[in-house]
């Protein structure tokens, strides 16, 4: 399997967004969790490679202000429900009609913006998920605000310690990212309806931080529920996490 390959695009506001993307077929959409980037999530355990070896093309954007994309300062770039807005606006940019589609936690969320405006994918993966942490967002944004806020003076016992240690390893732009945390939107009314496709919810099992995953997959029309090792930071260091994405998707 070769290496993935780095692409760029421009967002309607003039943002440039990065994407990778290895194998050939059937695209395949992946989104990375908060603060992490498709390295993290997709490409550095293998996942990705496992799905491209089923015959796929896997394209793996960074989220505005994450990773390779753009980090702007201004406020005027993170307007109300921005990273839906982008992700519709690339699979545009790319002419998919075709797709699957899925995510990792704050891409689980992306994901649900993105179909419940009305994108079709023929099936969805809503990763690192729970019911709650679609419906009550606010206190868990609130929690990363709370911890860039302490970004330099935090030690070691602190709650918000292992977070922040994630954000420094991956250069978070604390500025950025504060704009953006402030984007976030409640998932948009009637969502759930909206998941008529075939849907896997993916959860390590001792995973609590985005509420009940199998709840999440009882309130879906066509859901699935599988448990896989791991808290939310680990499951996705797990070989079966990727196993089970190209089960899924094959």
């Amino acid at each position: 399997m070769t290496d993935p390959t780095i692409h760029h695009w421009t967002a309607s506001d003039g943002v440039d967004l990065a994407w990778r993307e290895m194998g050939a077929g059937a695209p395949v959409i992946l989104l990375h969790g908060l603060f992490s980037d498709a390295i993290v999530n997709w490409i550095k355990f293998g996942h990705a490679a496992k799905i491209a070896a089923t015959g796929k093309r896997v394209i793996m954007p960074d989220l505005r202000a994450h990773g390779l994309s753009g980090k702007p300062h201004d406020p005027a770039n993170y307007p109300p429900g921005i990273l839906g807005r982008d992700l519709i606006e690339f699979i545009a940019h790319l002419s998919l009609s075709d797709y699957d589609l899925g995510g990792f936690s704050l891409g689980a969320r992306t994901t649900v913006q993105g179909i419940g405006k009305n994108l079709t994918p023929g099936r969805a993966i809503l990763g690192g998920m729970g019911l709650e942490g679609l419906t009550g967002w606010a206190h868990r944004s609130q929690f990363f605000l709370d911890a860039i806020a302490v970004f330099d003076i935090a030690r070691r016992g602190d709650p918000h310690w292992l977070a922040i240690q994630f954000m420094k390893t991956m250069k978070v732009d604390p500025l950025a990212a504060t704009a953006l945390l402030h984007s976030f939107e409640p998932a948009p009314a009637g969502w759930q309806a909206k998941f008529i496709m075939p849907t896997l919810i993916l959860c390590g099992a001792d995973d609590h931080d985005n509420g009940s995953a199998p709840g999440l997959a009882e309130a879906l029309p066509a859901a699935m529920y599988v448990e896989v090792p791991g808290t939310h930071m680990s499951s996705v260091t797990e070989p079966t996490f990727g196993d089970t994405l190209a089960a899924f998707l094959a």
